[in-house]
């Protein structure tokens, strides 16, 4: 045995492997030892929780690796390949730390959405939150990202130079470039307007070229609108920027609609205002705010009844009025049949008569 162990100890490599073996090894308890007090300490913060769940697997592998980098260094420079050993484990290195960051910002993300659930009735600053935090949270994870691929191709050479020598001509090639990354950066800052000035939010109903419906999502390029078909309407985020649109829950979800109906002269409204109110105290779509009929037009023909309605979100007011539309045309249809929009004409002289086919 003590042969062996003499053999094992002339090697060159022998010594650095067993430092960088308890190196490793003390890495790995100081992992285990930190993430049992860490979640001690932090589990009356969901936010830090958060955090800290999110950014202990990277954790368990950026220690071990800064352990070994810390050990390669501090091995002689004679020492067979431990040049190129050094430069794979500090790229390992740097890889590891921006899987670390971004975690860590996704930690983040997720604790402050947790503390503002929008699973509630009145979820206008939980949405604000909601938009704010995913928006900017993916803008970092999107600069760590670079930032980490810029670190890791900077430590070699050729990579280097070739970077330095395209900065330094500066021309056509830094022209072309430029433009085609125009619509890349123009949507990295409309992203950053539209977190900051929010002009949509998630959930936020919008009318868009026509189209109604829910933002779904706000990807660093572009919004996903749900439509009320079920269908998806893809946005770039530079459009919100540059065109207008409705944003029926800007302020509030609260929403008024119109049902529009033509009727003769000869009904009597006052009845029919009482139907509609009625109507309105038994619907669950309606909040209880407003519901007036109205006379907003007239001509040869007869006139046009408006009946306003007020709902907590627009998807219960287009079911209120298509309640109310349906429910009122049978109320005069069985009460005031006469009443029905119709076409007078007077016919003079005398008729001409008609005899059946034998």
């Amino acid at each position: 045995m003590p042969t062996l162990w003499a053999q094992l100890s002339s090697l060159p490599w022998f010594g650095t492997a067993v430092t960088a073996l308890l190196a490793v090894l003390a890495a790995l308890t100081v992992h285990v030892i930190g993430r049992a007090v860490m979640l001690r300490v932090v589990r009356f913060s969901a936010l830090l929780a958060s955090v800290v769940h999110r950014i202990d697997r990277p954790a368990g592998f950026v220690l071990p690796v800064l352990a070994l980098q810390i050990v390669w260094h501090g091995a002689a420079d004679e020492l067979r390949g431990i040049g190129p050993l050094r430069h794979w484990n500090g790229v390992l290195l740097i890889a590891l730390f921006t899987w670390l960051a971004t975690s860590a910002v996704r930690g983040l993300a997720e604790g402050v959405i947790k503390l503002h659930p929008s699973d509630v009735a009145d979820n206008l600053q939980a949405r604000r939150v909601l938009t704010q935090t995913r928006v900017l949270s993916r803008t970092a994870i999107g600069v760590l990202l670079v930032a980490g691929l810029s670190f890791i191709l900077m430590t070699f050479p050729g990579v280097r130079q070739l970077g330095a020598s395209l900065l330094a001509s500066a021309g056509v090639a830094g022209l072309v470039i430029g433009l085609a990354a125009k619509p890349v950066f123009s949507n990295l800052i409309a992203g950053l307007q539209i977190a900051l000035s929010q002009p949509i939010r998630i959930d936020d109903v919008l009318v868009v070229t026509g189209e109604w419906g829910r933002v779904e999502e706000i990807t660093g390029s572009y919004v996903v609108l749900r439509l009320w078909d079920e269908r998806r309407l893809i946005v770039p985020l530079q459009w919100f920027i540059e065109n207008p649109f409705q944003n029926w829950t800007r302020q509030s979800a609260d929403i008024l609609g119109t049902v529009m109906l033509w009727v003769d002269y000869t009904l009597p409204l006052e009845p029919l205002r009482a139907e509609a109110q009625r109507l309105c105290d038994a619907s669950p779509d309606w909040d209880r705010r407003v519901c007036k009929v109205q006379v907003t037009d007239a001509n040869e023909r007869g006139m046009q009844l408006r009946v306003l309605v007020s709902s907590a979100s627009s998807g219960q007011n287009f079911d209120l009025r298509c309640e109310l539309r349906e429910a009122l045309i049978a109320f005069i249809a069985r009460q005031h049949p006469e009443a029905l929009p119709r076409l007078r004409a007077e016919l003079e002289g005398p008729r001409a008569s008609v005899s059946a086919p034998a």
